[in-house]
Formats: C-alpha cells, structure tokens, sequence
C-alpha cells in the first residue's frame, strides 16, 4: 500500500501538503480533485520521485512498477508501434538481459531470459500494442509511421498509449482524455476498468472520474482527504461535511460569545474571579474552527445578447476543408444544406480527422467555404473558443491589457476601472490583472478566454473544447453560464457532462458528411461501438478464397473445417454465455428489490432512519444494476464477435 504519514511537501514558498497522512491500499482506482493550483502535479511529482517530502514520510513498496504519461512532446522517427512497445518497461529489461547473456554466451542466463520475456508476454507484446493504437483511434496504415510525422494531440496520445504498455503497479495519470474525442475515450475508459493495479488519476472530467475510479482524494487547503467513492458520491459526502463544518462553526461562535460575555461580566468581581478565569482558559483551549469557504464559489454568466437573429446561419450546399497554396482542394465535409436557429443547443459530434474543427472555423470564418454559401442573419455576432485560443494570447501581457485591447477594438469600449471590476468577476483581482500572461496556469488562461469572449456579448457561441484547462468548478459554472445563455450555442466537446446538461441535439460529422444524429449521448456510444465492430469486419481477411479446385476431397474438408470453427467458437463462448445466465439471475433479484425498496419509500408512516436506509439501499442497487448492465453488454459484444470470427 502507499501510505503519507505526516508529510509536508513546499514549492517555492507555497505550501503542497501541511502535515497530511492518508493511505491508499494496493489495487485502488483514485481519482484525485483540487482546483487548479492546488498542488496535484506537485503530488504527482512526489510519488515519481521528482520531489522530496519536506517533513514527514512517504512509504511505497520498493518493487513496486510506476507508470505515467510522459508530458514531453516525443521527437522520433522510431514507428509507432515501436514507441508503444518500448513502454513496456519489464519487456525491455528481459530482451536486454537476453542480449546480454547471448553475448557472453551463457546458456542458463539465456534460458532465464527467454523465460521472463514468455512471462512478460513478449510472443503477443506488438498486437497488443496495435491493439491499443488501434483503440485510441490511430488508422491500421499508421502504426508504423514515425512518430513525428503526428501532430502534437496524436504524439500525446502515442504518450498515453506507452504508459499503459507499462505493467505498472502503481500508474498514474494526468488529464488523460485532454486530446481524446469520444469513440478513444469510451476505449480508455474500459482499460482502465480491466487494469488491476494501483491507479491515480486527475482529472476534469466527472463523468470519467465516475467510470474508472472508487475512491477520491480531495486536495484543500493543503489537506488530503480521502472519500470512498467516485466524484458523485465525493461531491455529495463532501456537501454533507461542509455543512456540518458550518453548523459546528456557527455553534462555536455562539459558544465562545456566551464564555466571553461570562468573562467581560464577571471578571472584576471577587466572588467570581475564580470562576472567570477557568471561562479564559477554556475559551483559550478551545480549538479555533475555520469558517467553512469553498471555492464554489465561481460564477459568471453571458450577458443579454443586443440582437437574436433567426435563422442566425444557413448553408446553402456548403463544402468545407483546406485549399493548398497551389490552389487544389481537400473536401473534408460537403453537402451542407442546414439551419441554424436562435436559441438552438447544438452538439457537434464525430470522430478526431472527421471534420468538427474544420466546419467550426469555417462559421467562424477563419477558412472560406469550398463550395456554397452560409447565409449570416442580420446582427449576427459570434463568440469563437477556438482549441488553440490559448496559443494566440500575448505571454506579455496581462488580463487588463487584454480586455482594453478587445474593448477598443472589438467593443463594447469601457474605461478602465469598469474592465478592472469585469476581471475581478472572473477572479483576476488586485495585482493579478497586470500579471503576465505566460506566467498565468492554463486554467486561468482559459478564463482569460471566456471573460473576453463574455465582454463581446455574442449572440452565437462557437466553442470548440472549451473545458480542456478547466478544473470541475469553472466547468460546472461553464455549464451553468450556457445553460442561462439566451443566444445560440454549437459546442464541440469531450466532456459528457457539459454536453448533456447543455445540448438539446445533436449533429454527427461522419463520412464527409453533416446529419442530424436522433439520440442522445448513450446512443451515440451505442453507435460508436457498431461502428468499431464493422471496421473489424471490414479489416478481417475473407473467411476462404475463390477455390478452382471443387473436388469431393476438397468438399469434405471444408465441412471438417467448418464443423471444427463452429465447435471452437462455441467452446469460446460457452463461459461467456454461464456469465451472462448469472448476471441475468443477479438482476432479477437486484430488480424485485428495488421495486419492493420504491413502494416501500411511498408509503406514508415510514420513519426518517428507514427512509435514510431505503435511500441508500436503492442508490446502491442503482450503481450495481450499472456495473452489471455494462458487464453485460460487453459480454455479449464479445460473444457476437466470436460468432463472426473466422479460426
């Protein structure tokens, strides 16, 4: 297990972690959450080595393998598989032990060697790594290219495929889903489910958080405290601490008020000397609660647009793509005959390389359609959150800058003390408005962003990955901010949570193409998940060639053969097909408890601890239906493609 003990750990003159202890047991899945500059990095820094504790200890078994995601964009022309598979660390050390021994000749280090690289799975270490480019969404013609013929998204994304070739004991990952769309993030979420090592993870992300952790390491205040559970049931322990926490400080300050006013009465009379004293050394031995301060602290919202223009967009037979300097073309999406209405909450989903960033900055009009026309509506005023927004503001100057720039350029104009309020709302107060940007964490960059895309008033927001540096609370307040917006909004995004507390449909780049997608975020799951079984079909080589030669002989074989694939496949499936009975038999069960927990919650007379118990019955019941609905599920995935597979 890995164990902090009254440790402390400083940067700088800030202060990490003041005299934390906690502990995490082997095998764990912990998420660990903190606004952004609160030190998780930091932590990670720690476990990896890069730091030492200031004061206290840390205990990590010593045999114990750690993985992370180099944060280093990669510069090799070695091919990507081959980047992958030097992820496996236990791998590289049995080949170069059997290098060794082959050159001094020693037999039984050899036969030592060979032995370790069979148990490190050396025989199938380079499908499974194709496999697992293959599932963070590299092309079958890209697995052997160098990796810097990649763009930096896809090189961090080899990165993260590397440390999970690690057969870690103890990994450790840093926003893991930043350049994952939707189709990789679903893959990851199921390998880090089947990983059975010990896991730490930051993440924004909630709806991850949920998927892959069971337990919560909240960083406060340079505190670590541990929640059992993923971040739902963290934010909601966590709500019920808070305000027991306020409860207590409130009762304190009544109490000490009451010891106080005992004193200042009594302390002058000599029958009572006595008495007022013991109240001083009470009051003074009484530990001091802190007042309960969140930070949830952030809210913003986008102001009343001037105008609502409708449509506010028409495409009128749109292409969209690239146009060289040679003047050739590159269609990536055509044929766009839509409209784009006010008050409309679009999500824009697809595949990485199908086109959603192409079609958005051409609305944006940072590239000119290829083909056709898009049709603005009178007042129409975009507020564009581009990926690479943050890339494109000046490291040397500060948020106030900034905002006077935008205000004297783009409007609306304001004098200076009114822009300085502005930023204090987006919490850039005091010296901090004059701070350089270079200098600012990429959370606060990106609020530098909404706050200026805030100033313009839009009517038409385009956000493209809007949340990457976001912690939870400015992603919740995002949410909150849209869901208020009175204008049009078309976000493109991998977080979840955003898209479905804020999108009311869905639009599906795909295939060069622009449709509508009828369903919501479950289904599109679903739809990925079909999508990937026929590109397998598609990559399987036929189950028999054209045979010229049809003789007796020949006929008879093929049924032996046939016969023998269909036993295989069946034998396959036979312990699939046990779990799924018992997975059936389990939810049945689970089902007519909790039909019997509802109707007991509905009838009158219950006593508060038994509807407190039934409550937390039925969340339970809820969360294992889950998990079994989802084994499920992957079970019969597995079962239809051992029927369509060819032995």
């Amino acid at each position: 297990m890995l164990v902090f003990s009254q440790l402390s750990l400083r940067r700088g003159t800030k202060l990490v972690l003041d005299r934390t202890s906690v502990t995490i047991n082997a095998g764990e899945k912990v998420g660990l959450v903190g606004r952004n500059g609160a030190g998780k990095s930091s932590l990670f820094s720690l476990l990896a080595g890069r730091l030492s504790a200031d004061a206290g200890d840390l205990s990590l078994p010593p045999r114990w393998r750690l993985a992370e995601v180099a944060q280093e964009m990669p510069e090799t022309d070695e091919g990507a598989t081959d980047f992958v598979l030097a992820g496996d660390t236990r791998l590289a050390e049995a080949n170069a032990a059997l290098a060794r021994a082959e050159a001094s000749g020693d037999g039984h280090a050899m036969a030592d060697a060979h032995h370790e690289i069979s148990d490190a799975g050396g025989f199938d270490a380079r499908p499974r790594a194709q496999a697992m480019l293959l599932g963070l969404g590299f092309k079958s013609g890209e697995l052997d290219a160098p990796v810097t013929s990649f763009s930096g998204g896809w090189r961090m994304r080899l990165q993260l495929a590397r440390a999970l070739m690690c057969p870690a004991d103890l990994m450790l990952l840093d926003e893991p889903t930043n350049h994952l769309d939707l189709d990789a993030l679903v893959w990851l979420e199921a390998w880090l489910q089947r990983f059975t090592g010990t896991m730490i993870v930051i993440s924004h992300d909630r709806e991850f958080l949920d998927a892959v952790t069971g337990v919560t390491l909240h960083l406060d205040e340079a505190r670590l405290t541990r929640y059992t559970g993923n971040y739902t049931a963290f934010e909601e322990m966590r709500a019920i601490r808070l305000a027991q926490a306020s409860a207590n400080f409130e009762k304190q300050r009544e109490r000490m008020a009451h010891l106080q006013k005992f004193i200042d009465r009594f302390k002058a009379k000599a029958s009572k000397a006595k008495q007022a004293q013991s109240r001083v050394k009470a009051l003074a031995r009484m530990e001091k609660l802190a007042p309960v301060l969140t930070s949830a602290d952030f809210q913003f919202e986008f102001r009343e647009p001037l105008s609502l223009p409708n449509p506010m967009l028409a495409f009128a037979a749109v292409a969209c793509g690239y146009r060289s300097e040679s003047g050739q073309e590159r269609r990536i999406v055509e044929g766009i005959e839509r409209s784009v209405l006010a008050g409309q909450r679009i999500g824009i989903l697809g595949a990485n390389g199908q086109g959603k960033s192409t079609l958005v900055k051409t609305i944006a009009g940072e590239l000119a359609p290829l083909a056709g026309e898009i049709v603005e509506g009178k007042g129409l005023k975009i507020g564009y959150f581009a990926q690479q927004e943050l890339d494109v503001l000046s490291p040397g100057d500060g948020p106030l800058m900034h905002l006077v720039r935008l205000a004297r350029d783009v409007g609306p104009p304001a004098r200076e003390q009114e822009l300085r309020d502005f930023l204090g709302s987006f919490r850039f107060t005091g010296e901090m408005v004059a701070q350089p940007v270079g200098t600012l964490s990429g959370g606060e960059k990106a609020r530098l962003v909404l706050a200026m895309l805030v100033w313009q008033r839009p009517n038409l927001l385009l956000l493209d990955e809007p949340t990457n540096h976001l912690d939870l609370t400015t992603r919740e307040a995002l949410s909150m901010a849209l869901n208020e917006f009175e204008g049009t909004v078309m976000l493109v995004s991998h977080d979840r949570a955003l898209l479905r507390e804020v999108c009311d449909e869905f639009w599906l780049v795909a295939g060069g193409a622009l449709k509508p997608f009828d369903g919501d975020l479950d289904d599109y799951q679903r739809w990925l998940l079909e999508q990937a079984k026929m590109a397998a079909r598609a990559a399987r080589p036929e189950a028999a060639a054209a045979r010229s030669d049809a003789s007796p002989a020949n006929a008879r074989g093929e049924r032996k053969a046939a016969a023998h694939a269909r036993q295989q496949r069946a034998d396959a499936a036979k312990p699939l097909r046990q779990e799924i009975n018992r997975i059936d038999n389990k939810l049945g069960v689970l089902f007519a408890e909790r039909d019997g927990l509802e109707a007991a919650l509905a009838a009158p007379g219950l006593e508060p601890a038994q509807l407190a118990d039934s409550g937390r019955r039925l969340k339970a019941i809820g969360a294992q239906i889950d998990t079994l609905e989802a084994r499920w599920l992957e079970l019969s995935t597995q079962i239809d493609e051992i029927a369509e597979s060819v032995s």
